[in-house]
């Protein structure tokens, strides 16, 4: 390894670890830009889960926040709508932006999330909605590319993670109104 992915991975590390294991739902990955992908089942109907979307600050994880607290966030539903964090002091950061809407089917989502905003990268983060027996079938999918220091693959697993954690957390939120898994 040369020096600059030991401190590109030694940067990445505490992530790593403070995330939790990496998840196995990176679909692809190469130095130039990542896809992850994870399909849940939802209990309830196409329309609650779309309307939940817009909760986002009941749902997200305060951990991954600027301002340490989810309730700051919103998602306003509509073409360019801001996926948005606003807090005390002017803290405000718009993490990404609504470019196609299809209600109760699919909502896509671009730009850079978290650490990502300050590498050269585009993201699109597509959630889609389809009625099955019983609710429906929610898949998240992130696709980015672009650059970034000793490459996008390694820090690949790092976002599946983060975004694994919010897809456990809005399932919960639709089916029980609390994003804490009940089941633990």
């Amino acid at each position: 390894m040369g020096m600059k992915t030991i401190r590109i991975a030694a940067a990445i590390l505490p992530f790593l670890f403070a995330a939790g294991a990496a998840r196995a739902d990176v679909k692809s990955s190469a130095p130039g830009g990542f896809e992850v992908t994870e399909t849940v089942a939802i209990k309830a109907p196409a329309k609650r889960v779309y309307a939940a979307l817009g909760k986002i600050g009941k749902w997200w994880s305060s951990k991954h926040t600027v301002t340490g607290n989810a309730a700051n966030m919103f998602l306003d539903l509509g073409i360019k709508g801001c996926f948005c964090e606003k807090g005390p002091d002017g803290v405000q950061r718009q993490h990404m932006t609504v470019v196609d809407v299809a209600p109760e089917k699919q909502v896509r989502l671009r730009g850079g999330l978290g650490p990502l905003q300050a590498m050269g990268i585009e993201g699109a983060l597509t959630w889609t909605i389809k009625p099955t027996d019983g609710g429906v079938s929610f898949t998240q999918a992130y696709n980015v590319g672009g650059y970034a220091p000793g490459g996008l693959d390694m820090i690949a697993p790092h976002v599946d993670e983060v975004l694994h954690e919010q897809l456990t957390r809005f399932k919960s939120f639709v089916e029980t109104g609390s994003p804490e898994n009940q089941t633990k």
